[in-house]
Order: C-alpha cells, then sequence, then structure tokens
C-alpha cells in the first residue's frame, strides 16, 4: 500500500523550534497563540467592533492580558490535571513542581483555557458593568478559529495528540515516528479542517445582525460538534461507557450551547454601539 503522506519533521522535537532570537528559541505553539491572539485583536478593534463594545484600543488590549492569563492558568491546569488522572504520574509532579507551570515544554487543554477565559472575561466586566458578557463574547469568537486550527497544525507538528491506529490499507493515514507501532489517523489535520469550517459559518451569522450572545454561543456549540466528531480519529486519554474525555467535555457544551441560543433569541436584545 502507498500511502499518500509521510510524517515529514524530524523525530528528535526539533520541529516545535521554529527559530532562535539568540539563545531563546521561539516555538511555533506560541507563534500559533500570538497570531490568535492578534486576530482576535483585530477583529474586536475595528470601529464598530469598538462602537458596539463601547471600549477603546487600550481597554481591549487589557481585555486580551486578561484572556491571556485565563488561557495559561486554565489550559495548563485542565493538562495537568488531566495527565495525572490517565499517566498515574503525580509523583513525578510534586517532585519537580516546575512541571506544573512548564507550558514552554507543551501542554494546554482546550476546555481549562475556554474556561480560564469566561473567568477572565467575567473579572473583566466588572471594570466595565455596562457591557454585557454576551455582546462582548459575540466579538471574541468570529475569529477565534484561526488560532485554533493553528494550534492543531502545531501539534501535528510536535508529534503530539496523535491519532487511532487505522487500517494500513488506508492511504491517509501516517507513520508517526515516536509511535512506530502502527499507522495512524492524522487527527490533528482532520481536527483543524473542522476547526476552520466554522469559520465561515460564524461570520455568516455575525453578518446577520443577530441578538446578542447568538454569535458567541452559535461558535461555542459548532465547537462542541466539531470536537465530539474530531474524537472519533483521535487516540483518547480516558474513555468513560465508550465516550472519549474530549466528547465528556464537548458534548455539554452543545447543549449548553442550545439552550443559551434559546434565551438569546427570545430576548432578542441587539446592541448595536454602547456609550465609551
Amino acid at each position: 500500500m502507498n500511502h499518500w503522506f509521510r510524517y515529514p519533521f524530524p523525530a528528535d522535537g526539533s520541529a516545535s523550534i521554529a527559530f532562535h532570537i539568540g539563545p531563546v528559541p521561539i516555538h511555533w505553539y506560541g507563534i500559533s497563540y500570538l497570531i490568535g491572539f492578534i486576530c482576535v485583536y483585530l477583529w474586536m478593534n475595528r470601529r464598530s467592533g469598538r462602537a458596539r463594545l463601547g471600549l477603546t484600543s487600550d481597554q481591549i488590549q487589557d481585555f486580551l492580558v486578561y484572556a491571556l492569563v485565563g488561557v495559561l492558568v486554565g489550559g495548563r491546569a485542565l493538562f495537568v490535571i488531566a495527565d495525572m488522572i490517565s499517566k498515574h504520574n503525580a509523583a513525578e509532579y510534586f517532585s519537580h513542581p516546575i512541571n506544573f507551570i512548564a507550558v514552554w515544554s507543551g501542554g494546554m487543554a482546550f476546555h481549562g483555557a475556554l474556561v480560564g477565559v469566561i473567568l477572565a472575561t467575567l473579572l473583566f466586566l466588572r471594570k466595565h458593568p455596562g457591557l454585557s458578557f454576551n455582546r462582548l463574547g459575540d466579538e471574541v469568537v468570529v475569529l477565534l478559529p484561526i488560532g485554533i486550527a493553528l494550534t492543531r497544525v502545531v501539534n501535528f507538528i510536535n508529534d503530539e495528540l496523535w491519532g487511532r491506529l487505522c487500517r494500513p490499507d488506508h492511504p491517509y493515514c501516517i507513520l508517526f515516528p515516536t509511535h512506530a507501532d502502527g499507522y495512524r489517523y492524522p487527527s490533528q489535520i482532520f481536527e483543524a479542517i473542522l476547526d476552520i469550517l466554522t469559520l465561515p459559518i460564524v461570520l455568516l451569522i455575525y453578518r446577520s445582525r443577530p441578538p446578542d450572545g447568538v454569535v458567541a454561543w452559535s461558535w461555542f456549540t459548532l465547537y462542541g460538534i466539531t470536537r465530539s466528531i474530531a474524537e472519533i480519529w483521535r487516540e483518547p486519554d480516558i474513555v468513560v461507557a465508550g465516550i472519549t474525555g474530549g466528547q465528556l467535555l464537548a458534548l455539554p457544551m452543545i447543549v449548553i450551547g442550545v439552550v443559551m441560543l434559546t434565551i438569546c433569541y427570545r430576548k432578542s436584545a441587539r446592541t448595536n454601539a454602547r456609550p465609551a
């Protein structure tokens, strides 16, 4: 069987580094996060975006600092918890406490980052009592699929979050160097494709000028759907009653998203501009 693709990066982990600035390595992982945050900032900082939020460019930058802290703390915390549960390696973390915060070595959980951002958003809103969670969320999520998709591509470059074993006669499957036990689905790429496909959907919803919160909760629901589908090909760390750990977190997103969409449509309230 001739396979379409071969894993194109070295197995020694050097591919995770994009370039060096002097002695400091710059990782693709950090670049993907940076691009994601830049996309969110540029969208929020549009004239119409600032008008709808009633925020200045400096205040939007302030929000992104809150969001960055939420992503790092929440994403790393859930990753460490899941890692200790799935690999029973709590002793390793407590014997080397620096591993709790070692984001530079990889290891972030999306759902933890999402919870972190939500909490950071609530803290930010305390400084801006006239701004609603739904309206802010509408502006935040529109270009979010770009950053998420790029991060999944970086997972592929880093040779992590492998797919399940697949039949060797499937030509699109790949032999990963650190998992040479057989050909596996390139689940990272599959998930990146699913993530980027939500972008035009969210843009179309936004341009229809729906009630406040509809854009945000539409993306929330769509991510729950795409992540649940992607878990079909991804090697699970935890399985409960045939449901993977990722699906245990993603499926409730669909339910919550649909409920919140119903509430938003019933309110039928849309804010086009807010005094700064």
